[in-house]
């Protein structure tokens, strides 16, 4: 039985080399391919696969609020979180969004290929690098119920902010105004008790929400 796959994912060639795998695999069939959170959804509506694999940093929306949007839906399609971070926040919003399997892009490839076939299945799949930071969590206590809790948007923001972005670039890329990313910045500082963006881009860094 051949797996219908959505794959969604904002850069093209990310896209094109994954798709360039799964195509080797003769159970799974990319019958199409999303670099928006609208197109996206469109195409899981219009095309009803088994499994959407969904970038999470998409431009218009994330994919933590697509995969909300499906599952409050009631679609049946599978959802394989695909991120290049294994940030613990971004994973346990994934899955509350009601996505089975989260890989990361550095092991995209044949850790893809076995999520797609796991919740396919019916099961959950978290690659290696994934579940070793789980475990590592539950096993140091680090996500003690007074840790500060950002929102899936803030996180987002915290993320390009560390990595450079100024906030009419940001704006742009997450198609909000200029202000809607300073109360977010705001916010996050709050929060986090944090003063420049130095101390959060190194708050970032610590947390693993951006690579060194």
């Amino acid at each position: 039985m051949t797996t219908r796959v959505v794959l969604a994912d904002d850069h093209r060639m990310v896209r094109e080399a994954l798709c360039e795998v799964l195509t080797r695999v003769e159970d799974i069939e990319v019958v199409g391919e999303a670099g928006t959170a609208a197109e996206a959804l469109e195409m899981t509506a219009r095309l009803w696969p088994d499994v959407l694999v969904l970038d999470i940093g998409l431009p218009d929306q994330n994919g933590i609020e697509v995969a909300t949007r499906l599952h409050e839906e009631g679609h049946p399609a599978k959802i394989v979180a695909l991120s290049a971070f294994s940030d613990k926040r971004f994973i346990t919003a994934m899955v509350r969004a009601g996505a089975l399997a989260y890989v990361t892009k550095a092991a995209a490839g044949t850790e893809l290929v076995l999520a797609i076939r796991a919740v396919a299945a019916g099961h959950g799949y978290f690659s290696p690098e994934i579940a070793g930071a789980l475990a590592a969590d539950m096993r140091d206590g680090a996500a003690a119920d007074d840790a500060p809790r950002l929102a899936p948007r803030e996180l987002e923001v915290l993320r390009l902010i560390a990595e450079g972005g100024r906030s009419a670039a940001i704006a742009q890329q997450l198609h909000v105004t200029v202000a809607t990313i300073e109360v977010h910045r705001r916010n996050i500082m709050r929060k986090l008790g944090l003063r420049t963006i130095a101390e959060l881009t190194k708050y970032a860094v610590r947390e693993g929400i951006v690579p060194l």
